[in-house]
């Protein structure tokens, strides 16, 4: 669903506005909330942070994004990595 695709992208950015040096002292870490997308659809939206290859290295924030949990495994979904510097 384009809608879901438009949220997850959106989630993604948000996701990404914390540094690196924010995340570090939390990774791993991830959460599920509810949300309202821009058709009025009522979603789940799902964030984790990760090590992306080793601990202390780069971190890749993953965006999920869902009507409920049975479709789940066709969410929406984006990820990006936040680079350690």
């Amino acid at each position: 669903m384009q809608d879901l695709e438009a949220f997850a992208e959106d989630e993604l950015q948000r996701a990404l506005s914390l540094s690196w040096r924010d995340l570090s002292g939390i990774v791993p870490w991830g959460d599920t909330f509810d949300g309202v997308s821009a058709t009025n659809l009522s979603v789940k939206v799902e964030r984790n942070y990760i090590w992306a290859d080793q601990p202390g290295g780069d971190i890749l924030a993953e965006v999920a994004v869902f009507l409920d949990e049975a479709h789940q495994p066709y969410a929406a979904r984006r990820s990006a990595r936040i680079a350690r510097r």
